[in-house]
C-alpha cells in the first residue's frame, strides 16, 4: 500500500524566460543584414537555464525516489514470474547474436565416469593436421619404443579443417580446479588421503549454424571413421595403468606401447593347447550377434593359474598381439571401494584385455561364506551397541558384479584376464562360467613346449638336436618352468654349449629331488620308531 502523506519532491529549476524575441532570420523580402554567429551565440548563452549544484542534486533526489516508487509498485502488482517473462523478453532484444555455433567436446562423458567416444576420434584425427597455420604451439613425444611421435595440443590452440568447402574450427582448451599440493595433489574432504587436481580437457569445434546438420549428420561420422582407420593401421598397441583420479571421481590412465614380442608361435606350450585358445578368441570376436541374440554381455573371462615362471603373463601378451586389442593392467591394492571399481569399469574401451594379477594376492578380499563373521563389530566385552560402522571397502561382491553383474555389460568386446599362482585360494564363485569362462592351466614344462624354447633361442635347424633325448626324458619326471629353462638357452650362443647347460640344469634339480626324498623316507622312518616305543 502506497502511503497517502507521500509527497512528490518538486523540480527546483530556473525558469526559461526571454527577455526579448531572438533576431529575425534573413528571408528573400528581408534584405537587411542578418546576424551573425557570434551575435547567435551570445544571444542562446544569455537565454539558456543556470544549473545549481543544490539543484541539480534535488533532480537527482527525485528522480531516485520516483523510480524506487515506481519498483515498489511493479513488485507489489506484477507477480515474479511475469517480471521473469518481460525481462527476459527485453534481454533477448539486445543480446548480442552471432551467426556461429560451437559444440564443446569435453574428454568424459556427460556422466563422468566413462571417457567421450566423439573426444578421443578428434584427438587422434586432429593430430593429423597439425600441419594447418592456424597451429603455433604443440606438445610432441617419443619413447624409444615408438614408431611415431606422439602430438598433443597446448591450451588454446586452434586448428582449421575444411569438408566438403565449408570451413570448421577446432580450438583445445583444458581447466583446472582445487589448489594445488605438492606434486599435484590435494587432500580428500571424505577420506583425507591425496587425489589429484581435477582437468578438465576439451575441443570447441565452431562453423556456420547453417551447416549444422551437416556438422552432425556427416562430419562428425566422418571424423569417427578416420579415427578407427588410423587406429587398426597405425597406431601402437598400448598396455595401460591406472593413473591419477580427480576429486571427482574421474578416472584417468597412463599408457606407454606394448611392444611385446610374445605370440603364439614363440609362446612355450603344447601346440594343441595354443590352438585351442586361438580358436576360441577367434570364436569370440566374431560372435557379437550371438551374445546380442542369447542376452549376454559380449565379453569373456580367462583364469590363468599355475607356478611362476610358467608363461602366464606371455600368454597374456600373446593373447593381445592375435587380437590387436590394448592391455589395462588394474592393480586392485589402488583401489579402496565398490564404487572405484565401477568407474574404472566404464573408463576402459571396447576392444581391450583387463587384466589383474596375482588376483589371490594383491588385495583381501573376503570369502562371502564366511561374511556372517564380519558382519557386525563387537567390542572386547561382547558388546557391539557403540560398534563403529565399517568403512566402505573393496568386496567380493562389487568384484563379481564387476565382472559379471550389470557393470559388466557396460562395453563390448572385452576380455577379462585373471592370473593366480593359487588357483584352490580363490573363492568358488570368482571361478564359475559366465565369470571365468575358460580355465588356462599354465604347467611346469614339457618336451614338445621344449622344442618350442630351444627352436625360438638357438634357431637349431630341422628341429632336433642330439642331447634332445636325453633333455625330454629328464623333463618328464622333473618339475622346471619355461623361465628357468630359456635363461639356461640365453648364457651361449653356442647350440651344444646351451643344451649342456639346460641338461645340467635338469640333472641338478634330480639330484636335490632325490635328497628330498631321502630325507622324507628317513623323517617316516622316525616317526614309526617313536610310535613304537610309545607303544612298548
Amino acid at each position: 500500500m502506497i502511503c497517502s502523506n507521500f509527497s512528490v519532491p518538486t523540480f527546483h529549476t530556473t525558469p526559461l524566460s526571454f527577455s526579448s524575441p531572438p533576431p529575425p532570420l534573413s528571408s528573400s523580402h528581408n534584405h537587411s543584414a542578418a546576424p551573425t554567429t557570434a551575435t547567435m551565440y551570445s544571444y542562446f548563452q544569455t537565454q539558456m537555464p543556470t544549473f545549481t549544484p543544490s539543484s541539480l542534486f534535488a533532480t537527482y533526489a527525485s528522480i531516485s525516489a520516483m523510480v524506487m516508487l515506481l519498483r515498489s509498485v511493479l513488485n507489489d502488482i506484477i507477480p515474479h514470474p511475469a517480471r521473469a517473462y518481460i525481462f527476459s523478453f527485453f534481454s533477448s532484444l539486445f543480446r548480442f547474436r552471432t551467426s556461429k555455433l560451437t559444440l564443446v567436446i569435453e574428454e568424459t562423458n556427460g556422466t563422468g565416469i566413462g571417457r567421450n567416444h566423439y573426444y578421443d576420434a578428434a584427438e587422434l584425427y586432429l593430430a593429423t593436421k597439425v600441419t594447418t597455420p592456424s597451429t603455433d604451439r604443440l606438445k610432441i613425444s617419443k619413447s624409444s619404443k615408438d614408431k611415431t611421435p606422439t602430438v598433443r595440443f597446448e591450451q588454446g590452440e586452434q586448428i582449421d579443417d575444411f569438408y566438403e568447402g565449408v570451413h570448421l574450427r577446432w580450438r583445445f582448451g583444458c581447466l583446472e580446479s582445487g589448489k594445488s599440493r605438492p606434486r599435484g595433489f590435494e587432500e580428500d574432504p571424505d577420506s583425507g588421503g591425496p587425489v589429484s587436481v581435477f582437468k578438465t580437457r576439451f575441443f570447441e569445434l565452431s562453423f556456420d549454424k547453417e551447416f549444422r546438420n551437416m556438422v552432425m549428420n556427416s562430419y562428425l561420422p566422418y571424423v569417427e571413421a578416420k579415427y578407427k582407420t588410423i587406429k587398426e593401421e597405425e597406431r601402437d598397441l598400448k598396455l595401460y595403468t591406472l593413473g591419477h583420479r580427480s576429486s571427482y571421481g574421474n578416472v584417468y590412465w597412463d599408457a606407454t606401447n606394448l611392444d611385446h614380442p610374445s605370440t603364439f608361435d614363440t609362446l612355450a606350450m603344447n601346440p594343441d593347447r595354443k590352438e585351442v585358445i586361438k580358436k576360441d578368441l577367434n570364436r569370440f570376436i566374431r560372435r557379437r550377434e550371438f551374445y546380442r541374440r542369447v542376452g549376454r554381455a559380449w565379453k569373456r573371462g580367462y583364469l590363468l593359474f599355475g607356478p611362476p615362471g610358467t608363461g602366464k603373463s606371455s600368454l597374456v601378451a600373446a593373447m593381445a598381439n592375435h587380437l590387436r586389442f590394448d592391455i589395462y593392467d588394474l592393480q586392485l591394492t589402488n583401489l579402496t571401494r565398490d564404487s572405484e571399481l565401477r568407474r574404472v569399469l566404464v573408463s576402459i574401451p571396447n576392444r581391450s584385455i583387463l587384466v589383474i594379477e596375482d588376483i589371490d594376492c594383491t588385495v583381501e578380499i573376503k570369502d562371502r561364506r564366511n561374511s556372517s563373521n564380519h558382519s557386525s563389530c563387537s567390542s572386547p566385552n561382547g558388546s557391539n551397541h557403540h560398534s563403529k560402522i565399517p568403512e566402505p571397502q573393496l568386496s567380493l561382491s562389487g568384484l563379481l558384479n564387476f565382472i559379471d553383474g550389470l557393470w559388466s555389460s557396460c562395453g563390448d568386446e572385452r576380455l577379462i584376464v585373471f592370473t593366480t599362482n593359487h588357483k584352490d585360494k580363490l573363492d568358488p564363485a570368482l571361478l564359475r562360467p559366465g565369470r571365468m569362462d575358460m580355465h588356462i592351466e599354465m604347467s611346469y614344462l614339457t618336451a614338445q613346449a621344449f622344442r618350442i624354447l630351444a627352436s625360438n633361442y638357438l634357431d637349431i635347424k630341422g628341429g632336433y638336436h642330439q642331447l634332445f633325448d636325453q633333455i625330454e626324458k629328464l623333463i618328464e619326471t622333473i618339475h622346471v618352468t619355461p623361465a628357468q629353462v630359456a635363461e639356461e638357452l640365453m648364457r651361449s650362443e653356442d647350440v651344444n654349449e646351451a643344451l649342456e647347460g639346460v641338461l645340467k640344469l635338469l640333472t641338478s634339480k634330480e639330484e636335490e629331488n632325490k635328497e628330498v626324498v631321502v630325507k622324507d623316507e628317513g623323517l617316516d622312518a622316525n616317526l614309526v620308531d617313536v610310535n613304537e616305543s610309545t607303544n612298548n
